[in-house]
């Protein structure tokens, strides 16, 4: 086996924390970081082009193109799972969409036991990644790596917000401000017609710097370990098996699916688990690979009175052409957006301290249901969704090994919808959907509600509906747990449990999940985990004198 030599830090996985903790840990020059990457390099026009993330959904270039186990309470349906097999990961394959989370949210990682990881902490690690083109305020920032901005209004998600309103709920100009209640527009990680990612805004930077190497095309195979501590990483490249040493820690970035699977082929995860696959076991933690969670979605399909939706643009020939030389142009248009651009933020139930639910207007409408490995399916004609997002949800699933082999896809089961707050919840949202969607100001915009359709009416119909249509909103986390109970993967500080100089630092570390999509608070977390090995370093350096 090729040793490709030593380096303080290796870092596992170029998604969206890995690029950010491999960026901040070589920022100072005083330390070798190796990152390494199973996917290759974020290059092509649809990759950088805000809407291409439609073209990404199921090209195996950039997509490993995961899927569920049958959900029971599903119908048996699967959820396919696009998963970022590039540099940047996930984040350079989704929706772009910036939001953070519930205050509340934070507070309850604390309540945990998790110090140091409440709102006002985590707050300025927001704010550390942020250059926000709305300016500074307290909760926002300029100046930092990670472009976040507003997008150009449209008529139809005008008219969306304008119906929310109309049905009783406040404006609300910033989901990432005091409060998520209410309806208006998202902001996204777009900048001047082009795709944000932390490959793009915090790694690109960091390529230049002798201190960083990067490695695409790596696929981690295992842990290392000596001693009951992690010493490098073994992987495979180019048809051959390589290792790199760690002097100082190994972190794992793999994100929610692939930092437990790593864990487990490693020899850290549940002991039954491992024995039936033939690995020794290095450490027994049963909490590796428990506790995932994903936002339930479920989409209402509506056929729409005027050519304004993404369907139009696309299915006609001359809108189209215009629209491609619009963006090439001058990088504006339906093309540099991501056509999600408004939601709606409500409790479903008057007495929770936050919202539980987000419904977000899609400017596009398809004929799948997000449960197929398909391309979008767009409809012929000029049609558009209008989705229910619980943001916290009861379902607990599990990600496990099916071999020793890491190149193989793990086990993944959500258990969806077992619980009666999400079937509460769900039926909730789509009456207050309909609801919006019957004031004046989008009413003139509906030709139909084609799905479920307004033969679906009673409690048990739309529950039915849900059960048939309902998938996962690509927010999955929790997996390697932070906490101080016995199913804690990583401590407060992000130190695996019962082995030494391991962390994770990626979105599995997440007790619950929060209250928005996740990928800004993925950064957070990167953010807030490098500046820990960092100070964790410098300590240890100055007890040992050197």
């Amino acid at each position: 086996m090729e040793s490709l030599g030593e380096f303080d830090y290796v870092v596992v996985g170029a998604g969206t924390a890995g690029c950010v903790v491999a960026a901040r840990l070589s920022e100072s020059g005083a330390h070798r970081v190796a990152l390494i990457e199973a996917g290759g390099k974020d290059e092509g026009f649809w990759v950088h082009t805000p809407l291409g993330f439609g073209r990404l959904w199921d090209d195996p270039k950039y997509n490993w193109r995961y899927e569920s186990e049958p959900e029971p309470e599903l119908a048996g349906g699967r959820s396919y799972l696009p998963r970022g097999k590039v540099l940047g990961g996930t984040g350079t394959i989704n929706a772009m969409v910036y939001v953070r989370g519930q205050r509340e949210d934070f507070e309850s990682w604390r309540r945990l036991g998790n110090v140091g990881w409440g709102h006002d902490d985590v707050l300025p690690y927001y704010r550390k990644s942020e250059d926000n083109e709305r300016g500074a305020d307290a909760y926002h920032a300029v100046g930092g790596p990670m472009r976040v901005s507003d997008m150009a209004r449209h008529e139809l998600t005008d008219a969306f917000v304008e119906a929310g309103v109309q049905a009783g709920y406040p404006r609300n100009a910033d989901f990432n401000g005091a409060s998520q209640d209410g309806f208006g527009y998202n902001q996204v990680t777009i900048r001047n017609g082009r795709r944000g990612s932390t490959s793009i805004d915090f790694l690109r930077p960091a390529l230049r710097r002798p201190n960083l190497k990067v490695l695409t095309h790596a696929l981690a195979k295992r842990i290392l370990f000596r001693d009951g501590r992690a010493a490098g990483v073994e992987f495979l490249r180019g048809g051959a098996l390589r290792r790199l040493a760690a002097r100082r820690e190994v972190v794992l970035c793999g994100g929610s699916f692939n930092s437990p699977q790593l864990l487990q082929v490693s020899g850290v995860g549940p002991a039954e688990l491992l024995a039936k696959h033939g690995i020794p076991v290095i450490a027994d933690a049963a909490g590796v690979g428990a506790n995932l969670q994903d936002h339930f979605q479920v989409s209402i399909s509506y056929r729409c009175s005027r050519p304004v939706t993404v369907n139009d643009y696309v299915n006609n020939p001359l809108r189209r052409l215009a629209m491609g030389m619009q963006y090439l142009l001058f990088r504006k248009g339906m093309m540099a957006t991501n056509a999600t651009l408004v939601g709606g933020c409500l409790r479903t139930d008057p007495s929770l301290p936050a919202p539980d639910v987000k419904v977000q207007l899609r400017l596009w409408g398809r004929s799948i249901t997000g449960r197929s490995r398909e391309r979008m399916g767009l409809h012929p004609f000029s049609s558009f969704l209008v989705s229910i997002m619980l943001l916290h949800p009861g379902n607990r699933g599990t990600v496990r090994i099916r071999s020793a082999d890491s190149a193989a896809q793990p086990e993944i089961r959500f258990n969806y919808f077992q619980s009666e707050r999400d079937r509460r919840a769900s039926l909730v949202s789509l009456k207050v959907i309909r609801r919006v969607m019957s004031m004046p100001a989008i009413a003139l915009y509906v030709a139909e509600e084609m799905s479920p359709g307004p033969a679906c009416a009673t409690d048990e119909e739309l529950i039915d509906f849900c059960r048939r249509q309902g998938t996962t909103n690509h927010h999955s986390v929790g997996t390697c747990k932070m906490g101080v109970d016995e199913l804690a993967v990583v401590d407060p500080r992000l130190r695996v449990r019962g082995v030494g100089r391991l962390r994770v630092v990626d979105a599995s570390i997440m007790p619950s999940i929060v209250g928005g999509n996740p990928n800004a608070t993925i950064v957070m977390i990167a953010e807030k985990g490098a500046d820990m090995i960092l100070e964790d370093a410098a300590a240890l350096q100055a007890g040992s004198g050197q």
